[in-house]
């Protein structure tokens, strides 16, 4: 019983990190209706500019992050502009299309300018396990755990209870009307993207510190999706229960069967949400007149 507990404590701790890595997806995807296929490289890149920054330029932790989020959103507001914009209305595949595009230029641009900074972020958090009875937590785990989920309730907060998230509400619920209302929808989708690169690097930096970083981290963007379509592509809340579910899976896959076969679970259980509820757990049912 011991050894279970401990598996799904260890992936409630994973799944809260993961809940912030795909609070960046659904932020984006809400207001914006766009599905970033660039999300894992978008984490790789904000953890490589702190670790840029604290190594390369000799920054303290709190000049590194804040360096590397101005660069994020600089990045982001760039691309939001310069490409977004002209793509307002296009078909769905041209939006992934460039989505796919920029994952590649950040790995090349990255691998490039970045390749040889040191991977190691180091934060002020010790890593002797904390025991509990006869159960061991990792300190470091559960203080990123703790961490990210502060990130995710203070973007939640944002969302649902400041002026800007009840734009960004009315232009996910319908974007011509927001638009009549008077509401500016392509600052507002810019202002997401934005959020997303500064959500990214504080995912980086708590995955990289958990799990090691360097180019792998980009490949934490593949276990975005099972997440987000499992809890429904548009809700915030669905995007936590979604997270949850997917670190505990992988925790008792990885304990009872094998750590090959952790990633598979997520998928074999988004195979059956999209069979039984293809919105998602907590996602929104369209209906369309025709």
């Amino acid at each position: 019983m011991s050894f279970f507990t401990a598996l799904v404590v260890d992936g409630i701790l994973a799944g809260s990190i993961y809940a912030l890595i795909a609070l960046a997806f659904v932020v984006v995807y809400k207001a914006a209706r766009i599905i970033n296929f660039a999300l894992g490289e978008c984490v790789m890149l904000g953890a490589l500019l702190v670790a840029f920054a604290l190594h390369g330029l000799s920054l303290g932790l709190a000049g590194a992050l804040a360096l590397a989020a101005a660069g994020m959103a600089a990045l982001a507001l760039l691309f939001s502009r310069l490409v977004l914009y002209r793509l307002f209305g296009a078909p769905l595949i041209s939006l992934i299309m460039v989505t796919l595009g920029l994952g590649a230029l950040i790995r090349g641009g990255g691998t490039i300018m970045l390749g040889g900074v040191p991977r190691e972020i180091a934060l002020p958090i010790p890593r002797a396990p904390l025991e509990i009875g006869s159960l061991q937590i990792a300190t470091d785990r559960l203080a990123a755990a703790v961490i990210a989920a502060l990130c995710v309730a203070l973007v939640a907060w944002f969302h649902h209870r400041s002026r800007t998230g009840v734009a960004l509400r009315a232009i996910a619920e319908d974007r011509t009307a927001a638009m009549a209302s008077g509401i500016d929808v392509r600052r507002y989708v810019a202002l997401t993207w934005v959020a997303m690169g500064v959500i990214c690097v504080a995912a980086g930096v708590l995955w990289t510190f958990v799990s090691g970083g360097g180019f792998s981290v980009a490949l934490v963007g593949l276990k975005v999706f099972p997440i987000v379509i499992i809890g429904g592509l548009d809700s915030i809340p669905g995007t936590i229960v979604g997270a949850m579910i997917v670190g505990v899976l992988e925790s008792l896959a990885a304990g009872y069967l094998d750590p090959g076969f952790a990633p598979v679970a997520a998928w074999l259980v988004l195979l059956m949400v999209l069979i039984l509820r293809p919105q998602g757990l907590f996602g929104t049912r369209r209906v369309e007149r025709v």
